[in-house]
């Protein structure tokens, strides 16, 4: 039987931007203005079409997202929904090699949910930045 850890690694980082950037509730042109004068939204569209992204930016660009950049690099969706897909509660048979049932101690739903408070706040603190960038642009 094929799994994910089977195939290739397929990480396409500029997507995987993309994703986290969503996450994180912040639009294109957020990123661009945190990025400096020289982004704008059209130039982050361009960024996320791309596979691999220079070392630098996206140093950078985790930086901003509060990400490490390793999870930039390496996430890869398929292998989260199958992770997903085969490690919930109940899933486990307990047909081990050894008969034994694995429970899980990680209430990994109140983990996303922690997580999601937290996404949350950060993004209020990004909308906050992004307006005193406005206003700041509008006073030049």
């Amino acid at each position: 039987m094929s799994t994910t850890t089977d195939r290739p690694n397929k990480v396409h980082e500029g997507r995987n931007v993309k994703r986290f950037r969503e996450m994180m509730g912040i639009k294109q042109e957020g990123l661009a203005a945190s990025l400096g004068e020289d982004w704008s939204q059209k130039k982050i569209s361009v960024l996320e079409s791309k596979e691999k992204i220079e070392d630098a930016l996206l140093a950078e660009i985790a930086k901003i997202l509060k990400v490490p950049e390793e999870a930039i690099r390496n996430f890869d969706e398929e292998t989260a929904i199958y992770n997903i897909q085969n490690n919930y509660e109940g899933a486990n048979t307990g047909t081990g090699s050894l008969g034994q049932y694995n429970n899980c101690t990680v209430n990994f739903a109140d983990k996303v949910f922690e997580l999601v408070d937290e996404l949350k706040k950060l993004h209020a603190e990004k909308e906050a930045l992004y307006e005193r960038l406005l206003k700041a642009q509008e006073n030049k």
